[in-house]
């Protein structure tokens, strides 16, 4: 019996014209794991609500077709009864968290359920182990960074072993580490225990390799739905922007896409393509004349607690666009704080040529206007695309996703009110969290139009790659790495892009077109 099966399933939301999601059908059996892809707006995020009960029972509107769900339609099963079968996560974990530690987070599911206290206690300390969050159990939830928060919300999702869980975005605040961590626990409960697994992601590179089935979404209805291999040849010809970058380097050499760096070298090799001895020279990061911002052995130690930055000392040059990158806790976080002046060295200074703009992870907060032209100046949002008199005039919170990454950029560019100096040094903090590749292609390019220097925390390489001169690597609050992005992102294997991963570095090729081009050449393929 299907853990899930949607039946003709036609939603609209309340006050909407167009359906989100417009004759769904599909099954999911107990132990796949399907990956959901779609740009923003497609309807990704209203089926897994629809999966949970939470579409309609919370958001109203109108429903028609069928869900069950673990034996049990949802149209006489709401989201209480649900729960027991049906582990969720969505885009914002801080929505999710509701104790005061972590450990009482992961024990909650297991309490309401009337578990025994050994009961409890077990599947805690199983699920902390298996997400590596044991060192957090005793931790106050309000003291996590967003990558730590993310995974204590999937823990408490886990921890009762539901037959189904659906995710929103889970790895969009995790570093490459912990990311890969996720999708092979994710991969194991559906070996396991027959967990079924739907995953909505944008990151498709991260999840594919290990995915049963990939469903491809547009405008609320199915249109692709099969094995990576055949989803990924399907988007390189009908849909680029879902293709992932090893797809589009192999479907640029006239080769069949494949999912995963094994797969692609394996497609390589078959076809005797090989890759140039002289690639290109990754080159000397790029020095601009005078500093807009400096760090000087900058630490910040917490009262009682580890010290979270350790002797930083670096310089961003006016212009200059750098992205900083490490794993989840390293620092970054709180580096881009102490830059804008919201956090004070424990010891060392920063001193920055002007003011410092800084945008936190979730662009929602900074919008508190009926429209949008009343949340910042002409100016500003012609700078960041939103110059449009149709977009000025609408309710900041009915823009989509990217739409609200600009609008809040716009906001920190202008600055608090009666500041009239721009901002020399423009901060962002995980920018790209639930971006779709087109838009944060749209925000790469925007940010290489700034004037002020740009310093970027994020865990996506391919994003890096896209917009980066520099990129700085922080390890346990200090600067372990410091160089071009080739010869930081090149080589290695959680901070690399897949094209580099799939190349072995050589060349420092690290998108796919660099990639093509350096195939092209000739010599020999990485082992």
């Amino acid at each position: 019996m299907s853990v899930l099966a949607l039946d003709r399933v036609t939603y609209t939301y309340p006050g909407a014209v167009t359906p989100a999601l417009s004759d769904v059908t599909l099954d999911v059996a107990p132990g796949e794991l399907i990956v959901l892809a779609g740009g923003s707006g497609s309807g990704k995020s209203t089926l897994l609500r629809a999966a949970n009960g939470l579409v309609p029972h919370f958001h109203g509107g109108r429903f028609a077709g069928r869900a069950v769900v673990a034996g049990m339609d949802t149209r006489e099963h709401g989201p209480g009864e649900l729960a027991a079968a049906v582990g969720t996560l969505f885009q914002d974990p801080e929505t999710q968290v509701v104790m005061g530690t972590v450990r009482a987070e992961l024990s909650l599911p297991l309490e309401n359920r009337g578990e025994a206290a050994p009961a409890v206690a077990r599947g805690v300390e199983e699920v902390a182990l298996a997400l590596g969050i044991a060192p957090l159990l005793d931790r106050p939830t309000d003291e996590l960074s967003g990558g730590e928060l993310q995974r204590v919300a999937l823990g408490a999702a886990l921890v009762g072993r539901p037959q189904l869980i659906v995710l929103d975005e889970p790895t969009s605040q995790l570093d490459p580490v912990a990311g890969d961590e996720l999708i092979a626990v994710l991969r194991r409960l559906g070996e396991d225990f027959d967990t079924a697994i739907v995953l909505a992601e944008h990151r498709l590179e991260r999840c594919l390799p290990f995915a049963d089935r990939a469903i491809a979404m547009r405008s609320g209805r199915v249109v692709c739905d099969g094995p990576p291999a055949e989803f990924l040849a399907w988007a390189c010809a009908e849909a680029p922007e879902l293709a992932t970058p090893g797809a589009r380097l192999l479907f640029g050499l006239g080769l069949s896409p494949a999912a995963g760096v094994k797969a692609a070298r394996s497609a390589l090799r078959s076809r005797g393509l090989s890759v140039g001895a002289q690639g290109p020279s990754p080159g000397e990061p790029r020095r601009p004349a005078g500093e807009a911002i400096r760090f000087d052995r900058v630490w910040h130690e917490l009262d009682r607690g580890p010290a979270i930055l350790r002797g930083v000392s670096l310089s961003l040059g006016a212009g200059e666009r750098v992205a900083l990158m490490g794993r989840n806790g390293a620092g970054k976080s709180t580096l881009l704080r102490h830059a804008a002046g919201l956090l004070r060295p424990t010891r060392g200074k920063v001193q920055s040529a002007g003011r410092v703009a800084l945008l936190l992870q979730n662009p929602t907060d900074y919008l508190i206007h009926d429209r949008v032209e009343q949340e910042a100046s002409v100016g500003a949002l012609a700078t960041v695309g939103l110059g449009d008199p149709a977009l000025r005039g609408r309710h900041p919170r009915d823009l989509s996703g990217g739409e609200k990454q600009r609008l809040a950029l716009a906001i920190v560019l202008d600055g608090a009110a009666g500041e009239s100096q721009e901002a020399v040094v423009v901060c962002l903090d995980e920018p790209t969290r639930g971006m779709d590749r087109r838009r944060k292609d749209e925000l790469a390019a925007l940010l290489c139009e700034l004037d002020g220097a740009v310093l970027v925390a994020t865990h996506d390489p391919e994003f890096a790659a896209a917009f980066a001169q520099r990129v700085i690597l922080l390890a346990d609050g200090a600067v372990i790495a410091d160089g071009t992005p080739s010869e930081v992102l090149a080589g290695g294997t959680y901070f690399a892009t897949e094209t580099a991963r799939i190349l072995g570095g050589v060349g420092g090729a690290l998108r796919p077109e660099e990639g093509i081009a350096l195939l092209t050449a000739g010599s020999e393929v990485p082992a």
